[in-house]
């Protein structure tokens, strides 16, 4: 028996999103990843300011249900590291449509992409930062480079939590060494977050204080897949008979 059938006797393979088998994921299942990213932080509460700066600038990829959830579990939590080959050629088409606003946003300046930093926990588990290789092919499609220069300080795996409980959940420090290795010293440059899913924004609003503190301008965040508000279904389905008001609808940036 060829070696690659025992394999599979031994450890079966499926799409994580709809369960097919023999396959690492399925066409249908990664055409939901495929297409433009769409402006989010409209829902997005934590991202609100009270300082008169509107919120932070955040494009997703897809909304985080139905087979799209099955692919974002499976890859942060069950070790599923192989679908970095669907997530990150994915988060960089999607990117790649950003460049010229990221451009226009950052001028001159050097652009730093930072993906989010997992608990120690986590990383434990996962044995490994699993943002690491989609902020990388974020970078790339974007002309940034890879600068992970955020450490959790404190905070456990966000899921299963409110928006208050989230808000405390998380704080983050800026690794100088690494900052000065992307950016220079003093810090110079524009920075775009990286991560997988946004529910409340916490993780994002505090990263974006921690790198402003820092001296970096945060000029927008890149996510995978945004979890939709409380009642969106009751708008998708006005936006299906023709009447405005689904929150993930392109916005211009």
């Amino acid at each position: 028996m060829p070696l690659r059938e025992l394999a599979r006797l031994l450890v079966p393979v499926a799409c994580p999103g709809c369960g097919a088998p023999d396959v690492r994921w399925c066409a249908a299942c990664a055409s939901l990843l495929a297409g433009a990213p769409a402006r989010v932080e409209a829902d997005v509460p934590r991202l609100d300011r009270l300082d008169g700066v509107g919120a932070l600038p955040v494009w997703a990829l897809a909304r985080y249900e139905g087979p799209v959830r099955g692919v974002v579990v499976a890859w942060k939590d069950r070790g599923r590291a192989d679908l970095d080959g669907l997530l990150g050629p994915a988060a960089a088409r999607g990117a790649a449509g950003l460049r010229d606003a990221l451009a226009h946003a950052v001028g001159e300046r050097p652009l730093l992409v930072v993906p989010a930093p997992s608990s120690a926990a986590s990383r434990r588990a996962r044995a490994r930062e699993h943002l690491t290789p989609v902020a990388r092919a974020v970078a790339g499609a974007v002309g940034g480079v890879p600068a992970p220069a955020l450490r959790r300080v404190r905070g456990t795996d966000q899921v299963g939590l409110g928006a208050r409980a989230r808000g405390g959940n998380v704080a983050v420090r800026v690794d100088g060494r690494a900052l000065a290795r992307a950016a220079g010293r003093p810090p110079r440059g524009a920075c775009l977050l990286v991560d997988d899913v946004v529910t409340t924004g916490a993780t994002l609003a505090v990263a974006e204080r921690a790198l402003e503190a820092a001296g970096v301008d945060v000029v927008g965040a890149f996510v995978l897949a945004a979890t939709p508000p409380p009642g969106d279904s009751a708008r998708r389905r006005r936006a299906a008979s023709g009447r405005p008001g689904d929150p993930f609808a392109p916005r211009p940036p």
